[in-house]
């Protein structure tokens, strides 16, 4: 290359470089009053720095995200900058150190790249979280926290905690929808018994029932599996037979009246959308249905299985009145409150009054925010500055409700924004629902269980549900999520050596084919 064309070349690159910086400048001006717009809107408490610089940078991604970086996203990439595709927990920093770095490219004053420990201090602030709330981590633990849900077998079978805990369970999960207080109380005194043995703290996780809209009572005892064509009803009362006629297969609901908001036409999904129906008619507080689709063997109306209205808004206070009579015992017992069916800022604030009033002077417990509606997805963030504002506070992606509510179609893209949102609030987030399923009730998992566990990597904690194979559940979940730690940090892939391709002595393990040593 001759010196005038390598001359034309650095003059087309400082000219490049000089685009973007302006571009970028704009665009951090930009961020900048969309975020102070957004933390004027929030009235921020004043005292916390911690908590009002982790609003702002969650402030800061709001804004960012509402432009689209894609044209300058390649350029960047071009010249070896960052495309700020993962700026989430430092997002001015990010775009600092871009211009810093443009600004040399274009021989423009005036810029300084931010301290490494700027960017490292966020990671570093949503480890401790992370550990606070679901278990600090062992010398063979993976990054990612396990949470197990309890079955009722393990109020009265203390071995079975213990094999929980000893398999590598980080936290424990009581869900209040099922069993009694009594219950409870002996679950919590298990685990506490298990972590003691094990020299380990498990924070114990107690879920809010919510107001969970579920099947009360069947009309038949027999097992009748329903397929698409059949009918059945919802009503306020099951039905007497009348002259010997056997009425139509027929179920009440936990919240009777929800049937005065059925109309011709609507969708209602049970047991998480395994079987589903179509309203026909409504008479009264009695609503007829038709089966429009249901697996191969049909599907069952069971009580205590749950219903949903995917596309109405149930708008009931996501603290019912039961929830308030088990809170004492709740604040007797957890280390974590569950919030279910969260929606609004006012749910929020009822609960921690709720919270402050029955804790009385002791110190109020950390609280999960569940997000299982379109709703909750939408004011997300103003969710967690109202409950961050006045105690510890996560995220849970309740993969069950949500995916029925917004579509199943939807889920995925979902369930990777609200990683995203809570990366940058610098809160963790539990994956829940459905992981390694047919691991733990049938024994086997299937490839898409695996691959689902996998990608659960990148949240703080992953939640299994309770069954028969959960000890195996437990060991196959943290092998997945060590495996997956050598590879990937949230969206950061890790690009560590590989050794799938690469020949190895025969004498030498091989850690791409040995299996993780279990605990």
């Amino acid at each position: 290359m001759s010196r005038i064309e390598s001359d034309t070349q650095a003059t087309a690159g400082r000219d490049e470089a000089r685009r973007l910086h302006a571009a970028v400048s704009a665009l951090r001006a930009d961020v900048e009053n969309r975020a102070a717009r957004l933390l004027t809107e929030w009235s921020l408490p004043p005292g916390d720095g911690v908590f009002c610089d982790c609003m702002g940078n969650l402030a800061a991604w709001l804004a960012l995200r509402q432009t689209d970086l894609g044209p300058l996203q390649a350029p960047l990439a071009a010249l070896g900058l960052s495309s700020l595709g993962r700026c989430e927990a430092h997002v001015l920093a990010s775009i600092d150190a871009v211009l810093a770095t443009l600004a040399i490219l274009a021989d423009v004053p005036g810029h300084r790249h931010p301290p490494a420990r700027t960017l490292a201090a966020a990671e570093t602030l949503l480890a401790e979280r992370r550990d606070a709330l679901f278990g600090a981590a062992r010398l063979d633990s993976p990054s990612t926290r396990v949470m197990v849900t309890l079955p009722s077998e393990a109020a009265d079978e203390p071995f079975l905690v213990e094999e929980i805990v000893a398999a590598g369970a980080d936290c424990l999960r009581i869900n209040t929808a099922h069993d009694s207080p009594e219950a409870w109380a002996r679950m919590a005194a298990n685990i506490r018994a298990a972590a003691t043995a094990t020299g380990r703290r498990v924070p114990l996780m107690m879920d809010l029932a919510g107001p969970k809209l579920r099947i009360l009572a069947v009309s038949s005892r027999e097992k009748i599996r329903l397929h698409p064509g059949d009918r059945f009803a919802l009503a306020a009362d099951l039905p007497v037979g009348v002259q010997g006629r056997t009425q139509p297969l027929t179920a009440t609901l936990s919240h009777p009246q929800i049937l005065d908001r059925l109309a011709p036409g609507d969708t209602v999904w049970i047991d998480d959308g395994v079987l589903r129906a179509r309203v026909l008619a409504r008479h009264g507080t009695r609503v007829e249905l038709e089966v429009t689709q249901a697996r191969a063997k049909g599907g069952r109306l069971k009580p205590d299985k749950g219903v949903n209205l995917p596309g109405r808004s149930l708008d009931l206070p996501a603290l019912t009145a039961a929830d308030r009579d088990h809170l004492g015992t709740v604040l007797d017992l957890a280390d974590i409150v569950g919030f279910s069916f969260v929606q609004t800022v006012g749910d929020v604030r009822d609960l921690i009054a709720a919270l402050t009033e029955a804790a009385g002077d002791r110190p109020l417990p950390a609280v999960v925010l569940k997000i299982e509606t379109p709703l909750a997805v939408a004011n997300l963030p103003w969710l967690i500055v109202a409950a961050g504002a006045r105690l510890p506070v996560a995220v849970m992606i309740a993969r069950g409700d949500l995916a029925v509510e917004i579509g199943l179609d939807r889920l995925s893209e979902i369930q990777e924004e609200i990683l995203w949102l809570c990366e940058a609030a610098r809160v963790p987030v539990v994956w829940a629902t459905q992981v390694l399923e047919g691991l733990l009730k049938e024994g086997v998992a299937s490839r898409a269980e695996a691959t689902d566990a996998a990608m659960a990597q990148r949240a703080d904690c992953v939640m299994l549900n309770k069954g028969p194979h959960v000890i195996e559940g437990v060991h196959f979940l943290r092998d997945v999520l060590r495996r997956m730690d050598r590879h990937q940090h949230k969206k950061t892939p890790r690009m560590g050596r590989l050794n799938a391709w690469t020949r190895h002595d025969p004498a030498t393990p091989d850690p791409e084919r040995e299996p993780a040593d279990r605990p």
